[in-house]
């Protein structure tokens, strides 16, 4: 066969899977913008619930949600690229590396449902922390983890390896090199990897169901120690658990949690390039 039409019939094959991804995604999106959009007002925004959920706002759960989501960075951030660190920069390669190297692959497909058990089984009951936003932020944190030190590992991997070298002949310690001529040209990597671990924990339900959603609190979290309710959860709960909820309120719901994750990823992007600019190759 000329080579050509397999060349044709191969890019028509690779066009088509794409178009089998994007179509529904764009359906879907589109449904959730049409029907959500009209709930959405700074009244929705701003105000608290009413009526059993079935008016009002949805204020408690976007500050919640973004609670959680600020905790989990903070916790899983350091952790994550201080092991990506470890494992690519100084970790020797025998079979202890390799250990590891297998967990953190099977820990990126456990399902979120698992971890939510385990955050309920050692932060809930065993260190007593109770619901809290600690229980839930730290559940969370263990559930991106994986993500976040395989993308890391990976942005550190594209570095040349003769910036090390280079500084290392100039009489750099290791840590030195590591921290001037690898981290700043690994960091749009890093910066991808760890704001879509954050978006998946932004979207979950399950981990925080056990560990620190709360079905609705007539005010704020006050410390980390408190329970707070969060837009997945929250989303569940009027789908699901209350009659008679008008569907604009659902999509709505919905289209500000897919906003939110948006909005994460733009912010993201925005930073990822200001890096790639300073990037030396």
């Amino acid at each position: 066969m000329n080579p050509r039409i397999t060349q044709r019939i191969a890019f028509t094959f690779l066009f088509l899977s794409t178009l089998l991804i994007l179509v529904p995604v764009f359906l879907i999106l589109l449904m959730i913008f049409r029907d959500g959009f009209q709930a959405l007002s700074w009244q929705f925004l701003t105000a608290y619930p009413r009526l059993g959920m079935r008016a009002g706002g949805i204020f408690p759960a976007i500050v919640g949600t973004v609670y959680l989501v600020a905790a989990t960075l903070a916790f899983s951030l350091p952790v994550g690229i201080l092991a990506a660190i470890y494992l690519s920069e100084y970790a020797k390669d025998n079979w202890f590396k390799r250990v590891i190297e297998v967990a953190i692959v099977n820990l990126a497909g456990v399902p979120s449902v698992v971890y939510g058990l385990f955050g309920l089984g050692l932060f809930v009951i065993f260190l007593k922390f109770g619901a809290s936003i600690l229980a839930g932020s730290l559940t969370l944190s263990i559930m991106s983890l994986p993500v976040i030190i395989t993308a890391s590992r990976e942005a550190l991997g594209t570095v040349p390896l003769s910036f090390r070298e280079v500084s290392l002949a100039l009489g750099a310690t290791k840590w030195q090199t590591i921290r001037r001529a690898v981290l700043p040209n690994a960091l749009p990597g890093m910066i991808t990897g760890t704001i879509l671990a954050l978006s998946r924990a932004a979207g979950e339900t399950a981990p925080i169901l056990f560990t620190v959603a709360a079905f609705y609190l007539p005010r704020l979290p006050r410390s980390i120690f408190d329970q707070c309710m969060a837009l997945p959860y929250h989303l569940y709960v009027i789908s699901t658990q209350v009659p008679n909820v008008k569907l604009s309120i659902q999509y709505g719901t919905a289209l500000v949690l897919i906003l939110l994750v948006l909005a994460m990823n733009i912010v993201a992007i925005v930073i990822r390039a200001q890096f790639r600019k300073r990037k030396l190759w």
